[in-house]
């Protein structure tokens, strides 16, 4: 199978950044990964996740026993590889240096990284550029800064992260809707295919996993639980 460029062709907005509703329509299920998430060789988990409906993946490669330097950029690439010769888009955590180097599709940054705005100078218009978001004053500011999409939660309990922030549920996500801000939202911690719809309920476009997929015995089934839980929404 061929490899393309999942953006290539995508709709602009007037000031030629990805329009809003394309993003938007990309979170659905949003799967999150990095070497030591994984039961099995990532490009394994992530090949049969694709399968199941995954429509975006961020390559974290972070925590103990994660890859540096030369085995990092290797992983990053063999994934890049699997997302582009199935359309899926590829996002890196946080390395600004390796999304360059990558021409990944996008990035994800949080509260302690560069702002959004420093980032499209570097990046481009064409690119998506998502922010992790945890108070009101953090959301506006990001909207601000020309953030594409926002990461907000924990929604539930973690253990993905060491550094997970304390559990919020869906009241800021309930709570930036009612105030009709519409930009894309992705709610992120600690969800399952048991959980994952009062997310949806509350006004998020989508739902980010980690474990859910990655440690799942069926990464494929996993996946398709989570779309089918889209489409219940």
């Amino acid at each position: 199978m061929s490899e393309r460029n999942p953006l290539s062709g995508s709709p602009l907005s007037g000031g030629e950044r990805l329009d809003s509703e394309y993003v938007r329509g990309l979170l659905k299920v949003y799967f999150i990964m990095g070497s030591i998430n994984c039961r099995r060789p990532a490009a394994e988990v992530l090949k049969e996740a694709i399968a199941g409906g995954v429509t975006i993946f961020q390559f974290r490669e972070k925590g103990t026993g994660a890859l540096t330097g030369a085995a990092k950029l290797d992983l990053a690439r063999e994934l890049q590889g699997i997302c582009r010769a199935h359309g899926v888009p590829f996002i890196v955590n946080d390395d600004i240096d390796l999304a360059i180097a990558l021409d990944a599709d996008g990035v994800h940054v949080g509260q302690d990284d560069e702002p959004a705005r420093i980032l499209r100078e570097q990046l481009g218009s064409d690119k998506i550029i998502g922010v992790s978001a945890h108070t009101p004053e953090e959301v506006r500011q990001a909207i601000a800064d020309g953030a594409d999409y926002l990461g907000i939660g924990p929604v539930y309990p973690t253990s993905s992260k060491d550094d997970a922030r304390p559990v919020q549920g869906t009241v800021l996500i309930e709570s930036l809707r009612r105030e009709g801000i519409s930009i894309p939202i992705v709610g992120i911690g600690g969800i399952t295919v048991n959980n994952a719809l009062p997310v949806l309920a509350a006004g998020a476009d989508g739902i980010s996993v980690i474990s859910a997929i990655a440690s799942a015995s069926s990464p494929r089934l996993a996946a398709a639980e989570l779309a089918n839980q889209e489409e219940r929404e």
